[in-house]
């Protein structure tokens, strides 16, 4: 179930939100799975550590996360992938793993791959590996105002045949819901 701290930030901020109860899926392909929706719709959490600062760097299900783009455009000698005992303290109301990427709620800055912009939606966990929640891109980037770069390693030729052009204008990503 998705924390009543997160419902009440979103309608505090009168953010329109939706609710997805689905299986149980601990990994963003298997929320995706779970879902039966395309792999770039879904939105992961990923927690990078940044000059030991702690960043949600959210990038899209399928992508990973190119620490050297996060140390460049974050301007940090050194990012890691945080280990789930450095951030957990962070999401107390949140299952291990389906961390959302509301970092003023959490109290930590957030960066969105640049990728995700195109999308007129986005699907995400929010706390829970038996729900996610889904709202539009500009709801979230009012809310949020995440640095926007690139974040994620090149796809691979597989994963770019699965995935959108994201090159496309916003006005031709409209239609993906």
């Amino acid at each position: 179930m998705i924390p009543s701290a997160i419902q009440s930030y979103l309608r505090r901020h009168r953010v329109p939100f939706e609710r997805y109860a689905h299986v149980r899926a601990v990994t963003a392909m298997e929320l995706v799975d779970a879902l039966n929706v395309p792999a770039w719709r879904v939105a992961k959490s990923v927690i990078v550590l940044a000059d030991r600062q702690p960043w949600i760097v959210v990038v899209p299900a399928m992508a990973t996360v190119d620490l050297r783009q996060v140390r460049h455009t974050l301007g940090v000698r050194t990012a890691r992938l945080a280990a789930e005992s450095e951030f957990t303290d962070h999401f107390p109301d949140c299952e291990t793993g389906a961390e959302p990427p509301f970092g003023e709620l959490y109290g930590l800055p957030v960066a969105m791959d640049e990728s995700l912009s195109v999308n007129e939606r986005l699907l995400f966990r929010a706390g829970s590996h038996k729900e996610a929640l889904e709202m539009r891109f500009q709801d979230f980037a009012r809310l949020e105002w995440p640095l926007v770069a690139s974040f994620i390693q090149p796809l691979s030729r597989e994963e770019e045949e699965k995935a959108p052009s994201y090159g496309a204008s916003s006005e031709d990503s409209g239609a993906s819901a």
